[in-house]
């Protein structure tokens, strides 16, 4: 019922807008590493620099394993944020589920932070799910999706000072927009993202199901949104986040036929024969406190 109703929230906004981590990584490939600077607090409040060597990690260089051996490693929490803005009198009981106030979303993070959690990013995860390659304690990945402009004015700035990366699904149709309930990402915020360390993925065109794709469904929802990705970015989409966290089997062919390497969902089970393309994610709760949040990880992964 969430998922259905979260697709009439979506389709309405559509409608209405005119539709590395600070850690160590595993040496995988052999490539050279890249020194990274992160600025963050200590315990006294006080802005610290920290510098971290990550490996570059040639993901096409790695063997897909078996089904049974990436179900068999133990799932790495990956966090699925959408709005992060303060709560309006016009926002539902259902939006606000996907609306995590901004105090709120920056006390969540200094939590992670402090909990001893360190970001991965896609790359790492394709590693260790495939070959066990080592990742950091406590790994965990940030995800962003729908493109909303706020991920970039103070989801980025947050997590850049804890040393954290992530993740970001675009949906193309509203890239640049300004809209009745929410702004959009602009081509160059997009890029900044991507300059700096984090990667961008693709997550359709329009935020259609992706169960229901036939037809050219294929070009408009897939082909076109990922050249344009590549375009701003010049860097190849391998990550795919499906609009409302439904897939279907019959589907996922089409996205290795493309060169997606992995495509996440939500919080239902993994395919036991295509876990690179149904891995899982949670919705990060506008309703969770931090403690709440720290709970539901332990919890669901």
């Amino acid at each position: 019922m969430k998922q259905y109703l979260l697709f009439l929230f979506t389709a309405a906004v559509i409608i209405t807008t005119g539709c590395q981590s600070k850690s160590e990584t595993s040496n995988v490939s052999g490539d050279k590493k890249d020194s990274t600077t992160v600025s963050s607090e200590n315990e006294n409040g006080k802005t610290v620099e920290q510098t971290s060597t990550t490996d570059k990690i040639d993901v096409n260089k790695i063997k897909v394993a078996d089904p049974k051996t990436v179900l068999a490693r133990k799932q790495v929490p990956i966090l699925c944020y959408h709005q992060i803005r303060n709560w309006k009198p016009t926002d539902g009981k259902v939006g606000k589920d996907y609306i995590v106030e901004e105090q709120n979303f920056k006390d969540q993070v200094k939590m992670l932070a402090d909990s001893g959690y360190h970001s991965i990013l896609p790359d790492q995860l394709y590693a260790y799910l495939n070959t066990g390659a080592s990742l950091p304690s406590k790994p965990i990945m940030f995800t962003f999706d729908d493109t909303d402009m706020d991920q970039f004015t103070v989801a980025a700035p947050t997590l850049k000072k804890y040393g954290f990366k992530a993740v970001y699904f675009i949906m193309t149709v509203s890239i640049g927009r300004k809209g009745k309930f929410v702004d959009y990402m602009s081509k160059e915020q997009i890029k900044a993202l991507s300059d700096a360390g984090n990667v961008i993925g693709s997550h359709t065109y329009d935020h259609k199901n992706f169960k229901k794709y036939t037809g050219k469904d294929w070009e408009e929802q897939l082909d076109k949104p990922t050249k344009k990705l590549e375009e701003i970015t010049g860097k190849k989409m391998t990550e795919f986040a499906y609009p409302f966290g439904l897939w279907n089997a019959e589907g996922i062919p089409e996205l290795k036929k493309r060169g997606f390497k992995m495509a996440f969902a939500l919080s239902t089970k993994r395919d036991e024969r295509e876990p690179l393309f149904t891995i899982r994610r949670i919705i990060a709760s506008g309703y969770w406190s931090p403690k709440t949040l720290s709970n539901s990880i332990k919890n669901s992964f």
